[in-house]
């Protein structure tokens, strides 16, 4: 009995011992176009094991756009949503949705582009005609999003269609059903280079959306108060991920494995189009701007006030 009863005891304490050094706390994350240069942070980063010395388990998962993010961290199924349009994040919590946002995720909208087949009568948006159908990804996505401003701001007159993500649009394109298609690289820059496609608008040419934060990390709002503590390191662990991306060539290289993508698109990819300013983490930028075109393109019946956008936007300070 003494035998086993010192058996226990020595068990007991491995377990006590192990236990906090070992222990991680799981978040769940869903990742609108998952393969994105500028959403690589949580996939990457646990990866390189950025987020375990956070103490945290990522488990990420792809969507094919905002809508269906949107939809995962309401629902609860998911404690994180990434790459989400900012429009869209506003109207989930305008009707009551229990979202936030975290973090900015993407300012500028210089990474998605609008293409056609190579042989298209089409040379830019005002060549259009209700006739032609334009691609954006889901309904709250920034595709979505700078699309009604193309037609709102740019006068194109193509339908918006939504087409999910860059790889079925691209087959859309080229087999007639879609007039215009979206992407962001490096996606399509192959079909550049072979001139089967050629870009005739970018996010950039819409001047009201040029300096502002347009896409987001948002976070249940329950999970928020719950899991705050995790989350919170959930943040320094994707600051540290960003500030590594964009630091250590090693990450282009996992990124190129990952994707298949070969290393010459990826440098040509983030210097023009995802440049780290891009990626910052720090604030909203433009935000009046944002409300003022979330009202403009539906997305919102009225603007926020002052005190939903201080309930809204929860974003941690960055540590000194």
């Amino acid at each position: 009995m003494r035998l086993a009863a010192s058996a226990l005891a020595l068990a007991a304490a491995l377990s006590f011992a192990a236990g906090p050094a070992s222990a991680e706390d799981t978040l769940k994350i869903v990742i609108g176009q998952i393969n994105n240069w500028e959403n690589q942070a949580p996939t990457l980063g646990a990866a390189e094991g950025i987020f375990k010395k956070h103490g945290l388990n990522i488990e990420a998962t792809g969507s094919s756009g905002a809508g269906e993010t949107i939809q995962a961290v309401v629902s609860g199924s998911a404690d994180l949503g990434a790459g989400v349009g900012v429009a869209g994040a506003m109207r989930a919590f305008s009707k009551g949705a229990p979202v936030r946002i975290l973090l900015p995720a993407f300012t500028g909208t210089s990474d998605l582009y609008w293409y056609v087949k190579a042989d298209s009568p089409i040379k830019s948006l005002k060549d259009t005609k209700p006739s032609d159908t334009i691609a954006y990804s889901t309904s709250g996505s920034s595709s979505n999003n700078i699309v009604l401003a193309f037609v709102q701001e740019l006068g194109a007159k193509a339908t918006p269609t939504k087409t999910g993500s860059p790889a079925p649009t691209l087959t859309a394109v080229m087999s007639g059903q879609v007039t215009i298609g979206w992407a962001a690289p490096p996606f399509g820059l192959k079909e550049m280079k072979e001139g089967k496609i050629r870009i005739i608008a970018r996010g950039s040419d819409v001047p009201s959306l040029k300096g502002q934060t347009v896409r987001s990390i948002i976070v249940n709002a329950n999970a928020l108060k719950e899991k705050h503590d995790a989350i919170m390191r959930f943040v320094d662990g994707y600051r540290e991920a960003i500030d590594w991306m964009y630091s250590d060539p090693k990450a282009k290289q996992m990124y190129s494995e990952k994707t298949h993508v070969p290393m010459e698109f990826i440098d040509q990819n983030i210097a023009e189009f995802q440049p780290k300013s891009t990626v910052q983490t720090d604030h909203m930028a433009d935000l009046d701007g944002a409300v003022r075109d979330a009202v403009k393109l539906k997305f919102l019946e009225k603007p926020l006030t002052k005190e939903q956008l201080a309930e809204f936007i929860q974003i941690p300070p960055r540590k000194k």
